[in-house]
């Protein structure tokens, strides 16, 4: 049964978690409501029997000493409109005969055994197939001391009762169908923004991202965020998926570039390099640089693809790094000129020191390479920045940036000018790492360029 209710349709489950809901919201109400009104109208219905019982007893009383049952008898039309149709008044005398009776709507009901004990005793009895209060009370009818006895069925009490209930099963019926309608209802208007974004994720698992997926649900209720958070995913994972097939196009290719020159050159050497020693000195330097750029680019892509936790317990002295990466550049750029300045007391940041050397040098490096002026590097170090932060600005007099450029330059193998592949060295990997570290490390990048005139970069590193 539990897995039946578990391979149910949610638009099923739906329906029918709201139909027992109601359904016994309902009836725990129509119950109480039941018992209040019977026992509210019971009790007015003893209250009436034992009213009418008081107002003979009254009239009897009102007769004076010298009333006889007889004249009464006799006399019958006040006190029977005292009663009412249904009720039946006898009296009798203490031997339980009796002497006078008023309507006759029912049959005699018997006496009480302890009849002289009593003064008015009340019970319900059986009489004529309907039940009936049964009041019995000692009267005193001039001379005459008898035994009063009132039946009052309760046959319009039940009849009440019957459509009352009655009653409560219809509307109970037609609350439960509508209830069942509105939930069918419901279930469809909610269901069809779910259906529709089943239907669009079977529609990319089969077609790919070749169409945007349309909703019709325009509420900004929870499935409306839903479906806008299943909008963006799968905006992000269309640019993610375009961007990976572009890498793995990238990559082939420049990886494919070296292979090629490596390729040539052996072959080069295999036809006259045995010869011809100049050819064979040439060929293996140009296949070992090759080599070399190729092992570099792989090592590039290992190291994006890795991406490490941050280390917590991170701690990097700026200037230490700085004058580290310098020196290793004037190796390889002997012309570079590079300035540093320094503001603020001196603090370390929370990136690791390997971690900022590469973003020093994959910037410097870049500064130096794309530059037709002697390379003019400025750095400057605010310690001041702000009591949680660094500010650490890398400036050159290289050739720039185009503002349209900008927004991709840490992208894998993006190059601002397609001839620069050849010209300068590099794997296109440079500022992509850069900016993988820099989220590590909770890094704020900031770019500004004119071409031209030369490139800012803006590191805000995290204090210690």
């Amino acid at each position: 049964m539990k897995n039946k209710l578990l391979n149910l349709s949610l638009k099923s489950k739906w329906m029918l978690a709201v139909g027992v809901t109601i359904f016994v919201s309902y009836a725990l109400i129509s119950v109480v409501l039941y018992i209040a009104l019977q026992t509210w109208l019971i009790h007015n219905e003893e209250k009436n029997a034992l009213r009418t019982v008081d107002d003979m007893t009254t009239y009897f009383e009102s007769q004076g000493n010298t009333v006889t049952v007889q004249a009464l008898q006799n006399n019958t039309a006040l006190m029977k409109a005292i009663l009412n149709q249904e009720q039946t008044v006898r009296v009798f005398n203490l031997d339980g005969i009796e002497v006078m009776r008023i309507n006759d709507a029912a049959p005699a009901a018997q006496l009480p055994q302890n009849q002289n004990y009593f003064s008015t005793m009340i019970e319900k009895q059986t009489i004529a197939g309907s039940e009936s209060y049964v009041i019995h009370r000692v009267v005193q009818i001039g001379q005459f001391q008898g035994i009063m006895q009132l039946i009052h069925p309760l046959a319009a009490f039940q009849s009440m009762m019957n459509y009352i209930l009655t009653t409560i099963f219809i509307i109970g019926f037609g609350a439960i169908l509508f209830s069942v309608m509105i939930s069918y209802y419901l279930a469809n208007m909610l269901m069809k923004p779910l259906v529709q974004l089943r239907d669009a994720m079977s529609f990319v698992r089969k077609n790919g991202f070749t169409a945007q997926p349309k909703f019709d649900y325009a509420a900004k209720d929870e499935i409306g965020d839903l479906l806008h958070m299943y909008r963006t995913l799968m905006n992000e994972l269309e640019i993610s998926f375009t961007k990976q097939q572009q890498f793995v196009a990238d990559a082939s290719h420049e990886l494919r570039t070296p292979i090629q020159v490596i390729e040539g050159h052996l072959s080069l050497i295999k036809r006259w390099g045995k010869d011809e020693p100049e050819v064979m000195e040439e060929s293996l330097n140009t296949s070992i640089t090759e080599i070399a750029r190729m092992r570099k680019m792989i090592e590039e892509l290992l190291q994006l693809a890795r991406r490490e936790q941050a280390d917590e317990h991170a701690y990097a002295d700026i200037e230490q790094v700085y004058e580290q990466v310098k020196e290793e550049l004037l190796q390889l750029y002997p012309a570079a000129e590079f300035h540093l300045t320094v503001t603020g007391e001196k603090s370390a940041a929370s990136i690791t020191e390997h971690a900022l050397a590469q973003i020093f040098r994959n910037i410097l490096s870049n500064s130096i390479r794309y530059n037709s002026n002697v390379p003019n590097l400025n750095v400057n170090i605010n310690y001041n920045d702000s009591q949680s932060s660094i500010l650490v600005t890398l400036e050159d007099n290289g050739i720039g940036i185009s503002e349209q450029h900008l927004p991709h330059i840490f992208d894998r193998f993006y190059r601002v000018d397609a001839s620069r592949t050849n010209k300068v060295a590099g794997t296109g990997l440079g500022l992509s790492i850069t900016k993988m570290l820099a989220d590590k490390y909770e890094v704020e990048i900031d770019v500004e360029s004119k071409l031209q005139k030369g490139t800012f970069f803006y590191l805000k590193l995290l204090k210690k």
